[in-house]
């Protein structure tokens, strides 16, 4: 019997003689099967204006009267905005509008006038103070009471807490400051009790130096619980597998709330934040307005209350509408540079790149 070249006495090939063909019949069929994906193919049909319309008509129809409130009620009066370069005066023509186009242009003066003005730089300084307060003091406390309401077992003892944690939001700023009057004024429960008890009282709500501080905590008292909503949702995603693999390996409380809760909460706090930056010259208005004349404008003005001053009280319309757009323009550039530095964090902030 005669042996060929690679084969065996017992007539089998050897494994390697066998393999290689099976893995070139197999690369090309792999390679004849899959052909390439045209780049034109990859990208999904473009779905006709009467089929999108047909198909969305009952939602584009419900959201049309909100869409035209939007429009009509924030940004058609943006156009009002042009009297900042003017010296608008509403009794030149019959009604407010058409004085617009018969009051003269003043170019930049207003904004000018704005910068030489320090009563603004006063104001101004007043709503940064605000802001890095309630920034360091009621920006962390909604997301503590969220970890510790996240927490509870029992849900009937969570359902309460979150409600009485909801209900001062729906107070008006009357009531609040009511509320801390009865409380913390000169003839409020604290100050007759320690008269009663032979102690001098005191009162807070007319105390200039603490009025950063007492209104910082109306609005946590007002505010905090109703901030915790946003976080709640967050934690509500987090699968209950996670906490129990990771009891299970050994971790404590605070390890899975560390290494756990607080990374699902990352991405929300990093898009509050980067909105409340940009909220940075918004304080309030309501609230500093009603406890204006107990402790003065020194300390109580704000960008808000000072632009309803020049422009309701001293009829100042074009000044006050160049504040409140150079007000309004350093919010959007704040938003967007804390949203650039949350970029840089890896978090997505209030857009992707």
């Amino acid at each position: 019997m005669s042996l060929t070249a690679g084969s065996r006495p017992d007539g089998a090939r050897p494994a390697a003689a066998v393999e290689e063909p099976s893995a070139a019949v197999a690369a090309a069929t792999v390679k004849h099967s899959v052909p390439p994906r045209p780049a034109k193919a990859a990208k999904a049909a473009k779905v006709p204006f009467r089929v999108r319309w047909r198909r969305d008509r009952a939602l584009i129809l419900m959201t049309s009267p909100v869409i035209a409130l939007l429009l009509l009620f924030n940004y058609v009066p943006l156009l009002g905005n042009v009297v900042a370069f003017q010296e608008y005066d509403p009794y030149v023509s019959g009604n407010g509008i058409t004085a617009i186009l018969h009051s003269p242009w003043v170019g930049l003066d207003q904004f000018s006038r704005m910068l030489d003005d320090p009563l603004f730089w006063s104001a101004t300084k007043n709503t940064l103070v605000l802001f890095v307060l309630q920034l360091v003091l009621f920006f962390p406390v909604p997301i503590v009471l969220a970890l510790v309401i996240n927490s509870v077992v029992r849900p009937r003892v969570r359902a309460v807490a979150q409600a009485i944690m909801y209900l001062p939001h729906f107070f008006s700023w009357v009531l609040v400051v009511t509320v801390f009057q009865q409380i913390l004024g000169g003839a409020g429960i604290i100050a007759q009790t320690l008269e009663k008890h032979g102690w001098s009282g005191f009162d807070l709500m007319t105390d200039a130096d603490l009025f950063k501080y007492l209104v910082t905590a109306q609005a946590v008292w007002k505010d905090a619980g109703w901030g915790i909503i946003v976080f709640l949702a967050a934690l509500s995603a987090v699968s209950t597998d996670l906490y129990e693999a990771a009891a299970m390996d050994g971790a404590g409380r605070w390890r899975r709330m560390w290494h756990i809760t607080l990374p699902a909460l990352r991405p929300v706090i990093a898009l509050l934040l980067v909105l409340r930056v940009g909220d940075a010259l918004s304080v309030g208005f309501e609230q500093f307005l009603l406890q204006r004349y107990a402790v003065g404008a020194g300390v109580s003005e704000v960008l808000d209350t000072y632009v309803w001053n020049m422009g309701i009280q001293n009829g100042d319309f074009s000044y006050a509408a160049a504040v409140g757009l150079a007000k309004g323009l350093i919010g959007v550039c704040l938003v967007l540079g804390a949203n650039k530095f949350a970029h840089l964090l890896g978090e997505q902030g209030v857009y992707k790149k």
